[in-house]
């Protein structure tokens, strides 16, 4: 069955070690591979799912819940870095199960990484948009809200007028200058993307600073709330929900993974780059928890969209409240960056493979990056942006990435049997334990997420079998190889 190929080992250090003008350039290097890391972890859910999961949930123990969500992720961290230290080529999850599972798996990861990637930043793009308008409103400066609004969504005027929107376009100007960037080089990206962390990690850094002497210990009574009756509301079951609940800050880990062929000695950084971003995450938020549920009383946060501005109201310092405004847009910027870097990767991967067309792997020869491909996408993307409103690209679920996690961890199961031997610059400790606690941990998180996500995950997964058996099986690289070998 040709939709069962699976790449060998072999063929994937090949591809890894190509050079030439064809060829993704290798810039990154650990420090890069951090940044990009943080560059998408930390973004504006920081600032108001934890807010969420302390009033609903766990209460001041948050931070507990931080520390069950990272370890939920290390185990599939520590799978990833294993893998991207025996293949670093870009495509993370969709090279691994093409190494290990076959084919059709392969394409299923990686029209599912699409989906995260491509519907993630459109979205963000349009959070962003929201955003600015909220930091400009403060200094007067109002845009008509036909220029920041897609065709299906009204705004009320100060007199009550309803008026129309025609298109975003701070959402659109966003994606189209933040691809203009990527197709400059990986080097460029990761420098700007480099800076903006620098400049949120900032923010976050002060406000736990200036907000840690302000802190009332009587808000920490009782650090874990007694349970209500109820699974998930308060008490050790509070904690573990607050765990789902947050457990979506940290994604985004994974995108390192798909930067494999653009990085120098990916044994050893990719390994760096992974685990390095999440131990940093990991601690910035159980300080942030720590200080936010300090300052004011996690009963506070109920209901509120943002709960950091309560928390800043305890503290003399109101202009920390422009501040994280501009740093959930400095991090939704990031966040924009670094998806679509992840997307044009993975449709890079798999038009090199055949299984999409040969415009979206065509390197350009001076920038050595996919800028046909990049520029499509973006395209593309603005136009989401622009035209569509958020309330139908929906929130940006998880449930691809989660299935990713499990492939990932079932992965590195199937190669300790098959490539025991197998060169390997790091090795996930104490396998298959470690694997084993990632699938089900994933598994767990998916079956939590709501029915309206595994219908558009059905949809889009139809869509893109579709695609597979309509162009994708037919130009497959191995499937014709293997076919030219039966005749």
């Amino acid at each position: 069955m040709l939709f069962m190929l699976k790449k060998s080992l072999e063929l994937l250090r090949q591809e890894a070690a190509e050079t030439g003008a064809h060829t993704l350039k290798r810039t990154l290097g650990g420090f890069s591979l951090i940044a990009i890391g943080i560059g998408v972890i930390i973004g504006a859910g920081l600032f108001s799912l934890t807010g969420i999961a302390a009033a609903n949930n766990a209460g001041p123990a948050v931070t507990l819940s931080f520390v069950v969500a990272a370890v939920g992720c290390a185990f599939s961290a520590l799978c990833y870095a294993e893998f991207a230290s025996m293949v670093p080529v870009a495509g993370s999850a969709y090279t691994y199960a093409y190494a290990t599972m076959g084919e059709l798996f392969a394409w299923i990861i990686g029209w599912d990484l699409v989906l995260e990637y491509s519907v993630g930043a459109a979205t963000v793009a349009i959070s962003w948009s929201q955003y600015l308008l909220k930091f400009l409103s403060k200094y007067g400066i109002n845009l008509p809200p036909q220029l920041v609004l897609s065709p299906f969504e009204t705004a009320t005027l100060a007199d009550g007028t309803a008026v129309h929107g025609l298109v975003n376009i701070p959402a659109m100007l966003v994606v189209l200058a933040i691809t203009l960037i990527i197709i400059r080089g990986t080097s460029g990206s990761a420098w700007f993307n480099a800076l903006v962390v620098t400049l949120k990690v900032t923010v976050v850094l002060v406000f736990i600073a200036l907000g840690w002497q302000y802190i009332d210990p009587a808000n920490y009574q009782p650090y874990i709330p007694a349970n209500t009756g109820v699974f998930g509301e308060f008490g050790w079951s509070g904690i573990l929900r607050g765990a789902g609940v947050v457990f979506f800050v940290f994604i985004g880990f994974d995108i390192v993974a798909t930067m494999a062929q653009e990085t120098k000695n990916p044994q050893k950084n990719m390994p760096i780059g992974i685990i390095g971003s999440l131990l940093i995450c990991t601690v910035l938020f159980v300080l942030f928890g720590h200080v936010m549920t300090g300052l004011a009383n996690y009963t506070e946060f109920k209901n509120s969209a943002a709960p950091v501005a309560i928390a800043i109201e305890k503290t003399p310092y109101a202009w920390l409240s422009s501040a994280v405004i501009l740093a959930i847009i400095i991090g939704y910027t990031s966040v924009i960056l670094v998806d679509l870097l992840g997307q044009s990767r993975v449709f890079f991967s798999m038009a090199k493979d055949g299984l999409l067309p040969p415009v979206f792997a065509r390197i350009h020869s001076r920038f050595q990056t996919p800028l046909q491909s990049n520029l499509l996408l973006g395209v593309f993307i603005a136009l989401f942006a622009g035209f569509v409103p958020i309330s139908v690209v929906g929130e940006m679920t998880s449930i691809g990435t989660l299935l990713a996690f499990v492939m990932v961890c079932i992965g590195v199961l199937i190669m300790r049997k098959k490539e025991p031997n197998a060169p390997r610059g790091f090795r996930t400790p104490l396998v298959p334990l470690v694997p084993i606690l990632g699938i089900l941990t994933c598994l767990v998180m998916m079956v939590s997420l709501p029915w309206e996500t595994w219908l558009r995950l059905a949809v889009w997964l139809a869509i893109g079998l579709a695609i597979y058996y309509g162009y994708g099986r037919k130009h497959s690289n191995l499937g014709q190889e293997a076919q030219r070998q039966v005749a």
